[in-house]
Order: C-alpha cells, then structure tokens, then sequence
C-alpha cells in the first residue's frame, strides 16, 4: 500500500509541475509581441529599411544590379560593346549632319513656293482661277444642289452670291492668317494675349533660314510684319542653335540634333504700345503717420512678343533653375515645330485640317504657377500696353539679357 501510495503523490506532483510550466509559457507568450507587430516596427526604423532596398536593387529591377553581378571576364566585353555603341553614335551624328545639308538644299527649292504664298496672303498678288480650282471645294458642291432647285429660289441664290462676292471684292489677300494659324495649335493658344492679337494681325510671313555651310548648325526664324502703330521693326528674328554630336559625359542620350541654344532680338517699340510689360498701382502706407500713397511700377507682362527675348543659357554648362529650364524647353519646342510643322503646312494650320496629331499638346499643369504671377493684393492694371518711358530692364528681375537687333528692312 505504501508503495502505490508514494507512485501517486509523485504522478501528481509532476502533473502539477507540468501545469505550471504550461502557465509560465503562457505568460511569456502572452507578453511577446506578435509577428505582425515587430514587422510594424521594423518598417519604421531608417536603418532596416534602407537594408532591405539595398539588398532588392542588388537582385530584381535593376539592370546595374545584375550587371555588378556578372564575372570580371563578361563585364570587359559588355565594356567593348559600349565603346562600339559610341562610334555607331558618332557616324549615325554625321548621317543628321548630311541630312541638315538637305534641308538647306531643299529650302531653297521651298522659298519660291512660299513666296508665292506670303503674296497671297498679303494681296500682292492675285491668283486665277485655274489656280483656285480645288477639287473639294465646298462651294462646288454647294452649284451642284443650287440645280435642283426651282427657278425662284435659284435666282436669289445667285443674287446672294454676287452680293457675297462684292462684299469680298475690297479685302485683299487672306486677313489674319498667321494670327489663325496660332490659334488653331494647343502649344500657341496659351502664348497668344488678347492684347498681342492686333499686333499678330500685321503678320505677314515667317521664314526659316537655316545657317550657312561654314558656320554652326542651327536656324533662324524671320517674322515678317508689315508697317503698324506699335513697333517699328520689319522683321523680328530668332536664332536656335543646334548640337548633332553626342555628349562626351553622357554619349548614350544622344538622339540627334537637339536645340541647346537660342537668341532673340531688341524690339524697337513705340512709346506706350510695349505689350511685354504692363503697369500696376499699388497702395503702400507709412508706418508712422499712417497716410496711404499710390505707387506706380511697371512689371513683366505675359505676351507673345516675350518669345523674342528668352533666358539667356550659360556657356559654363552650370545648373538652371527649374523655371529657367522650364521656359527653355518650351522655347525649344516651340521653335522647333514652327520650323517643322507650322511653315511647310501653314495652310492646314489656318484651315484646322493639320489636327492635333501632328503634334504633341503640352501639359496645363505646369502653366498653374505662372499665372499667379503678379497677382498681388493692393495691384491693379494701369494698362496692357503700358507707357514704358520709365521702365528699366536692368533693374526688372524678370528682365533678360539683351537680344540683338532685329532687322531693318
């Protein structure tokens, strides 16, 4: 008896050690923190997470990472490959330079074409009829239905033509022309004021003159105006420069001839018609005797005519500031395409037929900051087209470097 007693109290006691450990487990488990919660903390130490992205660009994603990978032996010819990519580059910069060559031998060809067209357009010269005859004109189709009509109606259908035609018969050439063009293209209609609208009514042609065979690559862009009230020059101009040779820092953006420069020209404006700079009031009040003075200035105004005067770009190659930069690319974009697009197919400009397609509309979001501008509180507008008898560039921050003169013709 003495025996199964002595068996029992030991099982029990053991059973009663095996529960405690239970509980202790418990409670240790209890106060550890969950899976979930030290991948919270985790993610928020610096330390940890830089490791882990370190560690992911080493092995997905990135193409530097697999290619640190890779032997010694197969880096060298990846290396040998890159130096032969570079002299394809350069070739393939002599195949844009022979095809800039073209474009000068091919716009001479153009220039008696577009010479006629700026005639027309300014009414020197009057084209015939067999010279007017366009198979899709739609006032052929219109003839056609006018014969089907009855005999009355034919008659005053005829009546109002003639009347149209007198009506038409003391406009010459095509008004407003170019000022239509620009404001059937996305990339103009922001640039385009409504006070530069009747100065672009004096458009009478723009030209494209490329550089000559012994100077650098590049273009200029004529404006040709007839006489008006607001400027006295006859031709405003605008030089771009081009580079069609890759970077040696940076061979591998090379994507042909790019702009990387550009040069406007000094705007001989009459007195009071400079639409580029526009005169606020402004109420200031002394502190001490607390009276209230109105001060007039002149400021920058957003024009079209601000086109001939862009930032200037460093020759030491330093860092622009992001509105800088800004206004560059957009300047080089709109260059560009009024040397593509906008003067070999002026005509489908003018008549919408060109469409959007032929060209790439520029985001709104980046015109958010520009056209808070000037918007003070206390400043009111004296006039668009300011007096600027007493502005001074040097001292207006907006204010350029000075282009070279325009022509004088």
């Amino acid at each position: 008896m003495s025996c199964s007693g002595d068996a029992d109290n030991q099982a029990s006691a053991t059973k009663e050690e095996h529960e405690e450990k239970v509980e202790s487990i418990e409670e240790v488990s209890n106060t550890m923190p969950s899976a979930s919660q030290i991948t919270s903390e985790m993610m928020q130490n610096p330390q940890v997470l830089a490791a882990l992205q370190h560690r992911l660009d080493s092995i997905v994603g990135t193409p530097s990472g697999y290619i640190d990978s890779l032997p010694k032996p197969i880096k060298r010819r990846v290396n040998a490959l890159k130096n032969i990519q570079v002299k394809s580059m350069k070739i393939e910069a002599k195949f844009y330079e022979e095809v800039h060559e073209l474009e000068r031998k091919y716009g001479d060809l153009y220039q008696p074409l577009f010479e006629k067209r700026q005639s027309i357009i300014s009414g020197v010269y009057e084209p015939n009829d067999e010279e007017c005859e366009w198979e899709s004109d739609p006032e052929d189709d219109d003839e056609e239905e006018e014969e089907d009509k009855p005999a009355i109606k034919k008659e005053q259908a005829v009546e109002k033509s003639k009347l149209e035609d007198a009506e038409g018969e003391d406009i010459k050439g095509i008004p407003e022309f170019w000022l239509t063009v620009f404001k059937n293209v996305p990339l103009f209609q922001e640039m385009v004021q409504e006070h530069d609208e009747p100065l672009l009514q004096h458009l009478q042609d723009i030209r494209v003159i490329f550089s000559p065979p012994d100077e650098p690559m590049g273009f200029t862009l004529e404006f040709v105006f007839d006489s008006n009230p607001y400027f006295t020059n006859k031709i405003l101009t605008k030089y771009y420069k081009l580079q069609s040779q890759p970077d040696d820092k940076e061979p591998f953006t090379f994507e042909g001839p790019e702009i990387i420069n550009c040069t406007g020209c000094k705007i001989d404006w009459v007195k009071g018609k400079n639409v580029t700079v526009k005169t606020i009031k402004k109420k200031q009040k002394h502190k001490g005797r607390g009276t209230v003075r109105t001060v007039t200035k002149q400021v920058a105004n957003d024009s079209f005519f601000n086109f001939f005067n862009p930032p200037e770009v460093p020759e030491d190659d330093s860092e622009l500031d992001p509105d800088t930069e800004a206004l560059l690319t957009s300047d080089f974009e709109i260059g560009h395409m009024i040397r593509e697009r906008i003067v070999p197919r002026a005509v489908l400009y003018f008549t919408g037929e060109a469409g959007d397609d032929d060209f790439d509309e520029e985001d709104e979001e980046d015109d958010e900051d520009e056209e808070a501008g000037f918007n003070n509180v206390g400043d009111s507008d004296d006039s668009e087209g300011a007096n600027d008898s007493d502005y001074d560039p040097e001292k207006d921050p907006m204010s350029k470097e000075t282009p070279k003169e325009c022509k004088q013709q």
